[in-house]
């Protein structure tokens, strides 16, 4: 039915959360701000760096103070980016899936296209036609630029493509973009959540995935 899957990455396809929150406490703490919790940070993520050091800062943190703890967050997070992330469960098996039976395969991250390519490269070799993460001048997700672009790039019409992501963030990009969606349950926002920002499916496991496409 479908001729390309895009997936988000964060939550998605890769447990990314505990080195997020590593690179997030590592870059409070140089700054002399206390550490968030893991459960925190996982509220934190999804749209960004950025937003994520906006949000982990105490309230009332000057720009220039929270621009010297985005800059520590991300020399350390370059460095230590895939120390304790690893694919969800099913995840490399999923995508060989659905190769095999001629989709093609994308990420659209909110994620820096730094991190992005280099964990796509390292965790995922070679399954993927087309990886973007965040870039200046590209407005980030929930816009639907990048999506589109990946569109436009694998010479795809949109109710020929499905996104898949575990937030908020991507059921309103898939929205934006005018394209289907799926919702996972194994990533870093609940079942209500994503139920209350109208996913349209939500799955327990990667199987899931391959009964619905």
């Amino acid at each position: 039915m479908y001729k390309l899957i895009i997936f988000d990455l964060d939550g998605t396809i890769l447990n990314t959360l505990e080195d997020l929150a590593d690179s997030t406490n590592y870059a409070l703490v140089m700054n002399g701000f206390s550490e968030r919790t893991i459960e925190e940070v996982r509220t934190f993520v999804g749209n960004g760096i950025g937003k994520l050091i906006e949000r982990a800062v105490p309230a009332g943190t000057g720009a220039e103070v929270a621009n010297k703890v985005l800059a520590d967050f991300t020399e350390y997070y370059g460095k230590h980016c895939a120390d304790k992330t690893r694919p969800y469960d099913g995840i490399p098996e999923l995508i060989n899936v659905l190769r095999e039976r001629g989709c093609q395969t994308a990420v659209v991250s909110n994620k820096a296209d730094f991190a992005v390519q280099e964990l796509c490269e390292q965790y995922f070799p070679g399954l993927f036609d087309f990886v973007v993460g965040e870039r200046k001048g590209i407005r980030r997700k929930p816009a639907p630029d990048s999506v589109l672009e990946v569109l436009e790039r694998l010479q795809v019409e949109k109710e020929e493509a499905l996104y898949i992501g575990d937030s908020e963030v991507d059921v309103q990009t898939a929205e934006n973009a005018g394209i289907r969606q799926i919702s996972v349950e194994w990533g870093f926002r609940t079942r209500d959540v994503l139920l209350s920002c109208g996913a349209e499916h939500i799955v327990k496991t990667p199987g899931e995935i391959l009964e619905l496409v």
